[in-house]
């Protein structure tokens, strides 16, 4: 059973033609590096995918576009005085939610890929946040807060 199912997998994967499947360690375009990348999310049409990485000595956010084979640059999302994680994309890839430590603790931002600023969406949470998660059209976030002592869910409705 087991020698069917490692030839059925290698089978699998020999027949796949996309090499980040096949072997992940490989650098595509900045995709992959030396450090952690982690917590990858992608646009509804697979076309961006946003990562976090400590590549720059730094927990920083990077947006990968998979038809150009590079990332692309976010101004004004990562600070150097601060660490950008667990990015979520809205549908089209043009709202990114995420987790910041900007103000001395966490909490849940709003990058927007066309105007290339941030909204703050917990200015008035006592807590920790984590796992930020954004609807299709970017008007809703919902995230995990430890605001009442224990994991509860909060949703923010934006403007």
């Amino acid at each position: 059973m087991r020698r069917s199912l490692a030839i059925l997998l290698t089978l699998s994967l020999s027949s796949c033609n996309n090499a980040l499947l096949i072997n992940p360690q490989i650098p595509v375009g900045g995709l992959n590096s030396g450090v952690s990348d982690e917590y990858p999310s992608y646009s509804a049409d697979g076309r961006y995918l946003a990562f976090a990485s400590d590549r720059n000595g730094r927990r920083s956010i990077y947006l990968f576009d998979s038809q150009q084979r590079q990332l692309v640059s976010l101004p004004n999302l990562n600070r150097r005085d601060s660490m950008q994680d667990q990015p979520f994309l809205s549908q089209d890839g043009r709202y990114l939610a995420y987790v910041s430590t900007e103000r001395g603790k966490t909490d849940i931002m709003v990058y927007d890929r066309n105007s290339q600023r941030s909204e703050l969406l917990t200015a008035n949470v006592r807590g920790t946040v984590r796992h930020p998660t954004i609807s299709g059209d970017g008007k809703k976030v919902a995230f995990q807060t430890s605001q009442g002592g224990h994991w509860n869910i909060a949703i923010v409705e934006r403007k």
